[in-house]
């Protein structure tokens, strides 16, 4: 009898860690399908409805996860935003962030670009995320950018994430793709000339 007790005690113990486990992976899924959805089509297109959907789970079961639709636009800012390493290059991510890859990637890129100007009519606690990743995102590139002292590094770092940032807006709602590409390529050059040494002209 106490054999069986222990069994069952066991067996109950090993399914809540499961059921925990599924709960949080669950989330994470729903968190990510959200963040792409949000990222294509903003906040006010995309319903509850189909972020279950994409995570491919039952709209019922939202609740469990989430109090609302503005909390999980607010949960789904913070993890969007806590992507990325702590460190940063800040030449080499300007390369990077300043492609046609990153270009295209609308669903799947910066949710700064993609959210930013949808971030004004959100809730508190959106737009207490963003400010939260904002900050996070000024630190990362400011230890690698160029600069004698912490104010200069940080006024670089805050002058060429808005650069990147404005260009890819900018180049995404042209629909001239010479005029885009060139907002991207500019952008990029300005800002290597900027990263080595200040008022000098960048070779084409």
């Amino acid at each position: 009898m106490t054999l069986i007790m222990y069994n069952v005690k066991h067996r109950t113990e090993i399914d809540m860690k499961v059921s925990r486990e599924q709960v949080a992976a669950n989330r994470q899924t729903i968190l990510e399908a959200a963040g792409h959805l949000f990222r294509a089509q903003g906040f006010e297109r995309v319903t509850v409805a189909d972020v279950m959907k994409a995570a491919g789970l039952t709209h019922g079961g939202f609740y469990g996860y989430f109090k609302s639709k503005d909390d999980l636009i607010a949960q789904t800012l913070a993890h969007v935003f806590a992507e990325g390493p702590a460190e940063i290059d800040l030449a080499r991510y300007a390369e990077s962030y300043l492609s046609q890859r990153q270009y295209q990637n609308v669903s799947g890129g910066c949710p700064t670009a993609a959210l930013g100007s949808e971030g004004t009519r959100q809730t508190p606690e959106a737009r207490a995320a963003m400010t939260k990743g904002l900050r996070q995102q000024i630190e990362r590139l400011s230890r690698s950018a160029k600069g004698k002292t912490a104010t200069e590094k940080r006024r670089a770092a805050i002058g060429s994430w808005a650069a990147m940032v404005g260009a890819m807006i900018m180049a995404r709602f042209s629909d001239d793709p010479k005029l885009s590409e060139e907002l991207l390529t500019q952008t990029r050059a300005w800002i290597a000339g900027a990263a080595t040494s200040r008022g000098r002209t960048v070779p084409r």
